[in-house]
C-alpha cells in the first residue's frame, strides 16, 4: 500500500477534489427537489472506488489487439442496443433506463474510441502519411459518430469528431492532409445541415450566432446562463443563494449549467479556482503522455486530455454564452453517473500506466512527443 501511495499522482488526484466539491456544493442548493446532492455523492463515490481498483492493477493487457478490438465492438453494440431498447429524453434516444439510474453509452464509447485509435496509431505512426491508414483510423471512429447521430446526439458525435482529428495531429498527420480534412469535414457538415441535423439541431447552431435574438424561446437557455455568471459578481452570492437555479430561470442547472449555477454562487474567485484546477488536470495529462512507456499510453494520454478538454471548453463556452447548447456535461462537476464513471475509468488507467512509465530528458521531450514504440 505504501508503494502505491508513493506511485500515485497526488498532483492531479488533488486538482479533482475542489471540481468534484464544487459540484455537489452547488447541488446543495436543489437537492430538496430531486436529490441530486446524494446520488451524485453516490457515483463519485463508485467512480473513485474503480479509479483505485484500477491504479492499482496492471493495465498492460490493453496494449494486446485483441482486448481493444473485442471492447470496441462491445461499444458498438451498447450504440446499437440503445437505438433498439433505449429511453428517448428530450427527442434522443440516448439512455438505457434501469429505474433507479440511467446510463448513456456514448460516454464509455467516447474512451473506447480513445483506446482504438491510440491502438492503431500507436503501431503506425512513422508511416501515418499514408492514406490508407488514414482511412482506417476514419472508419474506427465515424461508425460511432454515425450511430450517434442516429439517436440523435449531435454534441457527443462532435466531440469524437474531435478526437480523431486531435489524435491524429499527435500521431503526426501531414499539413496538406490537415486541409483536406477540414474541407471533407466542411462538406459533411453542409450535408449533415440539409438532410440529417433536426430543426432543434440548426436552432441550437443559429443561437450560436446570434444568442441574444429569441431570449423567450431558444436562445432562452443561454441568455439566463449568462445573466447568471454574471450576477455572481467577484465573491458570489454565497451558498444556496443563487436565484437564477433555486427559482428555476436557469434550466439543466444541474448538468449542462452547472458551472453557471456555481459561479453565480461562487463568484469570479471561485470560477477562476475551478478552472485553474482543470488546468493543472490537463497538464498532470499531459506530462503523463509524454512519459508514456510506450506509444499507446503516449496517444491514450494524450486522447483522453483532449476529451476533457473538449468537455471542458465547450461546457463552460455554452455557459458564459460563446458556444452552442450542445448538452456535453463538465468533467467531475455535472450530475451524471454515466460521465462520471467514463471519467474515472479514464483517470484510473493512465494513473496506472503511471507506474511503469519512463523518464525522460527534457532535450527529448522537446524534441520528440511521440517516442519509439518498445516491443509488445
Amino acid at each position: 500500500m505504501k508503494k502505491f501511495a508513493e506511485q500515485i499522482d497526488w498532483v492531479l488526484l488533488i486538482a479533482i477534489v475542489p471540481i468534484m466539491l464544487g459540484g455537489l456544493a452547488t447541488m446543495t442548493s436543489f437537492s430538496a427537489q430531486a436529490g441530486f446532492f446524494l446520488k451524485q455523492a453516490m457515483w463519485l463515490g463508485v467512480g473513485i472506488a474503480i479509479m483505485i481498483a484500477l491504479a492499482r492493477s496492471d493495465m498492460r493487457f490493453l496494449r494486446d489487439s485483441r482486448y481493444i478490438t473485442l471492447f470496441y465492438i462491445a461499444s458498438l453494440g451498447l450504440l446499437l442496443l440503445v437505438l433498439i431498447a433505449g429511453k428517448t429524453v428530450k427527442g434522443a434516444k440516448s439512455w438505457f433506463s434501469f429505474g433507479f439510474f440511467s446510463f448513456e453509452p456514448a460516454d464509455l464509447v467516447k474512451l473506447l474510441v480513445i483506446m482504438v485509435l491510440a491502438k492503431y496509431f500507436a503501431r503506425r505512426h512513422v508511416d501515418i502519411a499514408r492514406v490508407k491508414h488514414l482511412f482506417i483510423s476514419v472508419v474506427y471512429a465515424f461508425v460511432p459518430i454515425g450511430l450517434i447521430m442516429l439517436q440523435p446526439d449531435f454534441g457527443s458525435a462532435m466531440v469524437i469528431a474531435g478526437l480523431w482529428l486531435g489524435m491524429s495531429l499527435v500521431a503526426g498527420i501531414s499539413k496538406k492532409q490537415i486541409l483536406i480534412i477540414v474541407g471533407a469535414f466542411a462538406v459533411v457538415f453542409a450535408l449533415m445541415w440539409g438532410f440529417v441535423f433536426k430543426p432543434y439541431q440548426k436552432a441550437r447552431i443559429d443561437t450560436f450566432f446570434n444568442p441574444t435574438a429569441d431570449v423567450r424561446g431558444r436562445g432562452y437557455n443561454a441568455y439566463q446562463s449568462v445573466i447568471a455568471v454574471g450576477s455572481g459578481g467577484f465573491l458570489g452570492k454565497g451558498l444556496g443563494y443563487g436565484t437564477q437555479s433555486r427559482l428555476n430561470y436557469l434550466p439543466e442547472y444541474q448538468t449542462d449549467f452547472i458551472f453557471a449555477a456555481f459561479a453565480e454562487e461562487w463568484g469570479f474567485i471561485g470560477a477562476l479556482i475551478i478552472i485553474a484546477c482543470f488546468v493543472v488536470v490537463l497538464w498532470r495529462l499531459i506530462v503523463h503522455a509524454r512519459r508514456g512507456a510506450s506509444n499507446f499510453e503516449t496517444l491514450f494520454c494524450a486522447g483522453f486530455a483532449l476529451l476533457l478538454f473538449e468537455h471542458i471548453i465547450v461546457n463552460i463556452g455554452m455557459n458564459i454564452g460563446i458556444m452552442p447548447v450542445t448538452g456535453i456535461p463538465l468533467p467531475f462537476m455535472s450530475y451524471g453517473g454515466s460521465h462520471i464513471l467514463a471519467e474515472c475509468v479514464g483517470l484510473g488507467i493512465i494513473l496506472s500506466m503511471s507506474k511503469y512509465e519512463r523518464a525522460m530528458h527534457p532535450d527529448d521531450i522537446n524534441n520528440e512527443f511521440i517516442g519509439y514504440a518498445q516491443p509488445y
